[in-house]
C-alpha cells in the first residue's frame, strides 16, 4: 500500500492536557519537597521520556546537580531517583484525572481519520498505572485510540527507542514504517519516530515545548501567538520532526500531502 495507514499519537500535550501540565507540576513539587527549586523550563526539558528517566535527566542538569550536591553534600544515587519517582507517582496520580480533557480539534480529527480508514494508535511516557486513569477519563470525553501502550510493556525501553511504535504497528497490522505517522509535542516523540523510521509530525499549539496553558495562549496578541508558534515549530524541525502543524485540525490535509510523497517514493525531510 502506498499511502498512510495509521497515525500514532502521544498523549499529554498532544491529544489531551493542553500544555502538558500534569507531569510538570508533579516534577516541580518533588524537587521542592527536597528543598530544591527547579524552574518550569527545567521540569519540561526532558518531557516525553519515561518518567523515571525524566527524573534522572533533571538530576543530571548542571544547575540542579550543583544544588543537589550543595544540599546533600554528594551526587545523587539510584536510591534518590527511586524516592523522587515514588513521590512523583503519588503526586501525579492524585491530580491526573483533572488533566484528561482532549485538546481542541482532537476528537473531530480522529473521527475524520477513522472515516478515511486510518487506524489510530498511541504511545506514552506515562506508566500503565497512570494510563489506567487517563485512558478511561479521556474516553468519557470522546477520545479513545484503537490501541495504546506504555514503556511497561517494552521492558521500560521508552522513547527514543522505537519499540512502542513497533507494538502499535503489529497490533494495528500496519504494513510498513513509511505508511505510518507519529504525532507528538516533544523532542523525544520525534526521536521515537526517527528510530522507528516513521513520519514525525509535531503539533505546536498546546504542546509541552510551547509550555503555555490555553488561557495564557489566548491572552497573547496575534503577533505574539505567531512568534511563539514559529519558534516552537523551528525547534521541532531542528530536532527530528518532518512536518509541523499548528493544531490537530490541520492533520488530515497534511496526510494528503504525505500520501503524495509516499506515492512518489520520497521520504523524510521531503518538505
Amino acid at each position: 500500500m502506498n499511502k498512510v495507514e495509521g497515525v500514532i499519537f502521544d498523549w499529554a500535550g498532544t491529544t489531551v492536557d493542553f500544555g502538558c501540565f500534569a507531569p510538570v507540576n508533579a516534577f516541580i513539587n518533588i524537587f521542592k519537597d527536597e528543598g530544591i527549586e527547579v524552574t518550569m523550563e527545567e521540569a519540561r526539558a526532558p518531557m516525553g521520556l519515561l518518567k523515571i528517566d525524566h527524573i534522572r535527566a533533571m538530576l543530571d542538569m548542571p544547575r540542579i546537580s550543583a544544588l543537589w550536591k550543595e544540599k546533600f553534600g554528594r551526587g545523587y544515587n539510584e536510591q534518590d531517583v527511586e524516592k523522587l519517582y515514588a513521590n512523583f507517582e503519588k503526586g501525579l496520580m492524585a491530580s491526573l484525572s483533572e488533566y484528561t480533557d482532549p485538546k481542541p480539534e482532537v476528537v473531530e480529527t480522529i473521527n475524520t481519520l477513522r472515516n478515511n480508514g486510518l487506524k489510530i494508535g498511541s504511545t506514552s511516557g506515562y506508566t500503565q498505572m497512570m494510563m489506567d486513569v487517563v485512558v478511561p477519563e479521556a474516553a468519557k470525553k470522546g477520545y479513545s485510540p484503537d490501541f495504546y501502550i506504555t514503556p511497561d510493556d517494552t521492558d521500560s525501553l521508552g522513547r527514543p527507542y522505537p519499540y512502542m511504535i513497533y507494538r502499535n504497528m503489529e497490533k494495528l497490522t500496519l504494513s510498513a514504517a513509511k505508511n505510518v505517522i507519529k504525532v507528538g509535542d516533544t523532542i523525544p516523540d520525534f526521536g521515537e519516530a526517527n528510530s522507528a523510521g516513521v513520519w514525525a509530525v509535531g503539533v505546536v499549539v498546546g504542546s509541552s515545548e510551547m509550555g503555555l496553558s490555553s488561557e495564557e495562549f489566548d491572552a497573547l496578541s496575534k503577533e505574539e501567538q505567531e512568534a511563539i508558534i514559529e519558534t516552537t515549530a523551528q525547534t521541532f524541525l531542528q530536532n527530528g520532526a518532518d512536518f509541523t502543524i499548528n493544531t490537530m485540525g490541520e492533520l488530515p490535509q497534511l496526510i494528503e500531502k504525505i500520501n503524495i510523497l509516499i506515492a512518489e517514493g520520497k521520504r523524510h525531510n521531503a518538505k
